[in-house]
């Protein structure tokens, strides 16, 4: 059985205007998520809140992430998608880290609205 997936703010706007090749990428990795399965590039980011998970891809040169949560009763919640900008370092900048969090919050709502 798959899961529901859920869009959160404007994740899935942001996923629809990245490369095919991107797009194709993240769904199969999302519905390996959905079946239950993990994903192939796959990293868990507690900092970011309790059950952030980041899907990884490489394009052209670009890094490109897919933030998550899968641990909540009604489905998969999908809190952001981006081309990774930082070139040096593995940290994400603040602001990035601040929308994500707020998107979390936003997810845990929706997760208890829906019915």
């Amino acid at each position: 059985m798959m899961r529901d997936v859920f869009w959160v703010g404007r994740s899935k706007k942001d996923l629809s205007e990245m490369s095919h090749f991107i797009k194709n990428s993240f769904g199969y990795q999302l519905a390996r998520v959905q079946m239950g399965k993990t994903p192939h590039d796959m990293k868990m980011l507690p900092q970011l809140g309790r059950g952030v998970c980041e899907l990884r891809e490489s394009f052209d040169a670009n890094a490109y992430r897919l933030m998550y949560v899968a641990f909540l009763k009604k489905g998969i919640y999908v809190l952001d998608v981006f081309m990774k900008k930082s070139k040096s370092g593995i940290g994400l900048p603040k602001p990035d880290v601040q929308r994500i969090q707020a998107r979390l919050k936003q997810a845990l709502l929706m997760d208890e609205e829906k019915q």
